[in-house]
C-alpha cells in the first residue's frame, strides 16, 4: 500500500509508549499503521471524506430500481450513505481497515455434498460484527490518544458506503459481484471504517483489475447480476435466505441448492484469491459443527437448539424459523429420500414458514401417490394462506 495497502509488516517497529506525546501527519499514520498490525488488521490506507465519487450515484439508481427488495434500512437517509460528512460534519480523514477471512477449504467443493448444508464462510465462526467492532474501538481509543482528536468508528451496519471507500483508499477495487477484491487477500475482506478529525496522508485509489474475466458473473446459481458490476439482490441467494423474511419465491428454489445461510459462489470462483495465502493466518476461526452440518440434524432443531447452536453466530440473527426454512429448502434439492422424513415431521411445526417450505420438499423428494396422502390429510386442517398455496401448487387439482 501506498503507506497502506503493501502490507502493514514494513511499518512495524515498537507500540507508541508516551500517549502523551501527540502525534501528527506522516508520523501519526506509521504508528496507526503499526497498532492496527498489533490489533490484527491486515490492511489499511486513508481516503477523503468525499472520496465516494459516482458510487453515490449508482447507489441512487440501485435503490430505484428496487434492486434492494426489503432491505428498507439501505433506502433510509440515502444521503448520508452518498455523503460521509452528512453523516459526520466533522471528519477530515477517513481511516479503512481490513481483516482477511479466506476460508481455508474452497467452498465451491460442499455443494456437491447435497445432504449437507453450505453456511457462508464469514458465518461459520463468531459473529465478525462483534470481533472486528472490538478491533476498530481499541485502535480508535489508541487514536485519541495519540492525536488528541476525536473519531468515530463504522462497520457494515452503519450508513457508510466501505466499498467505494476502501477501493479510494489503496484496499482493492468494487469488482464485478460489486464486493472488494484485493491483491493480497482476493474476495475474502471484512472492512471497517474510523472517521478521524486529524488530516492523515491519503493513499492512492486502486485501480480496476477485473479485466475481461466474468467467473463471477456467470458462476451465479440464481442469476443475480444484471450486468457487471450490477446486483439484483432481490434474486441473490444471500438476500433470500438471510434477508427475506418470508417464502423463498419458487423459480429460485432449485438455484439454491444447499446454501442454507448466504452464498460464497461469486467470492470463492475469484482468481484473485490464489494471492490470499499470505493472510490466511488472520483468518476468523470456523467452528467444526458450522463447515458441514448435517441437513437432518438441522431440521430437528427447536428454538431453544437453535440458539444454543448459533451462540455468537451470525447466524443467529434470522431466528429459527427462517433458518429452517432454508434447510428445508436445501433438504427438497438433496435427491435423496432418506431425508423425506426430516421434512414430513415439520408438516405440524408450529410456523407456517417452516410448514410451508416443508411441503415443498416432500413435493421434490416422494412419490404422487405419497404426496397427496399426506396432502389429503394436511389440507383440511391447515389455516395459513401461504401455506395452503404450496400445498395447492405443488400438488394442482386436476
Amino acid at each position: 500500500m501506498a503507506g497502506g495497502r503493501a502490507g502493514l509488516a514494513h511499518l512495524c517497529g515498537p507500540r507508541l509508549l508516551n500517549e502523551a506525546v501527540k502525534l501528527s501527519g506522516t508520523d501519526l499514520k506509521a504508528a496507526l499503521a503499526r497498532e492496527a498490525e498489533t490489533l490484527g488488521f491486515d490492511c489499511l490506507g486513508v481516503t477523503d471524506p468525499d472520496a465516494v465519487g459516482n458510487a453515490g450515484k449508482y447507489f441512487r439508481e440501485f435503490l430505484e430500481a428496487g434492486a434492494h427488495g426489503d432491505m428498507d434500512w439501505l433506502a433510509a437517509q440515502p444521503e448520508r450513505r452518498m455523503d460521509p460528512r452528512v453523516l459526520w460534519p466533522g471528519v477530515r480523514s477517513i481511516i479503512m481497515l481490513g481483516v482477511n477471512y479466506g476460508p481455508a477449504e474452497n467452498p465451491l467443493a460442499l455443494l456437491a455434498k447435497r445432504t449437507r448444508g453450505a453456511i457462508s464462510a464469514y458465518a461459520q465462526g463468531d459473529d465478525y460484527h462483534d470481533v472486528i467492532k472490538k478491533r476498530l474501538k481499541a485502535l480508535a481509543r489508541w487514536l485519541v490518544a495519540a492525536s488528541g482528536e476525536e473519531v468515530k468508528v463504522f462497520i457494515d451496519t452503519a450508513a457508510v458506503m466501505e466499498k467505494p471507500l476502501a477501493q479510494a483508499a489503496g484496499l482493492g477495487w468494487q469488482g464485478k459481484h460489486t464486493n472488494l477484491v484485493s491483491r493480497e487477500f482476493g474476495s475474502w475482506l471484512f472492512l471497517g471504517a474510523i472517521f478521524s478529525a486529524s488530516d492523515l496522508p491519503r493513499d492512492a485509489a486502486d485501480a480496476d483489475h477485473c479485466g475481461s474475466c466474468n467467473a463471477c458473473q456467470e458462476i451465479c446459481p440464481t442469476a443475480a447480476f444484471p450486468a457487471p458490476y450490477k446486483l439484483d439482490a432481490r434474486r441473490c441467494i444471500s438476500y433470500l435466505t438471510i434477508e427475506n423474511k418470508g417464502p423463498i419465491p419458487h423459480e429460485f428454489r432449485k438455484g439454491i441448492g444447499n446454501r442454507i445461510y448466504g452464498c460464497d459462489d461469486c467470492l470463492a470462483v475469484c482468481p484473485w484469491n490464489k494471492f490470499a495465502q499470505e493472510g490466511r493466518e488472520a483468518k476468523l476461526a470456523a467452528r467444526a459443527e458450522l463447515q458441514a452440518p448435517s441437513l437432518s440434524e438441522l431440521a430437528r432443531l427447536d428454538d431453544a437448539a437453535f440458539r444454543a447452536l448459533f451462540s455468537k453466530s451470525p447466524v443467529k440473527r434470522i431466528g429459527r424459523d427462517r433458518f429452517v426454512r432454508n434447510v428445508l429448502i436445501a433438504i427438497g434439492n438433496a435427491d435423496d429420500a432418506s431425508l423425506a422424513p426430516a421434512a414430513e415431521r415439520l408438516l405440524d411445526d408450529a410456523s407456517p414458514l417452516v410448514r410451508g417450505a416443508a411441503v415443498w420438499a416432500l413435493s421434490q423428494l416422494v412419490e404422487r401417490e405419497q404426496f397427496d396422502a399426506l396432502a389429503a390429510k394436511a389440507t383440511g386442517s391447515e389455516t395459513d394462506d401461504d401455506v395452503r398455496a404450496e400445498w395447492h401448487v405443488a400438488r394442482p387439482s386436476s
